[in-house]
């Protein structure tokens, strides 16, 4: 069973950063794909970033490119989400989510296994 812990989350002014932790177990992930989503309040669960654990290839939304940076820590089992220039529309829950996979889906519904979420405010 894959357990997914999410951390970082916080209240921060526009222009700032903030980074999140996805603590990961229960299984060894060198064949998953893991993704960060986000909800914002009225809508839709957004793709945010993606990244293989094996060999670290990334993915971003338009939105975030630039902006944001995905990586992972082989050693702890802990994926992240670097956040810079964070702007108030950047605003939502955050998700970590893991699938077994060599590729990265952009698609919320095909991931297994996810979080209970953090909080990002970003305050104007």
């Amino acid at each position: 069973q894959v357990t997914l812990v999410e951390s970082g989350g916080g209240l921060v002014q526009a222009g700032g950063s903030l980074r999140l932790s996805c603590a990961a177990s229960g299984r060894t992930f060198s064949s998953y794909a893991m993704g960060w989503f986000r909800q914002a309040p009225g809508k839709e669960r957004e793709f945010v970033a993606g990244i293989l654990w094996r060999g670290g290839t990334t993915k971003y939304a338009d939105s975030v490119k630039g902006r944001f940076t995905i990586s992972r820590d082989n050693t702890k089992n802990t994926a992240y989400l670097r956040m810079n220039s964070l702007q108030p529309e950047d605003t939502a829950v955050y998700y970590c989510a893991a699938r077994v996979s060599v590729v990265i889906t952009p698609t919320p519904s095909l991931y297994d296994n996810w979080g209970p979420g953090t909080q990002v405010t970003v305050s104007s």
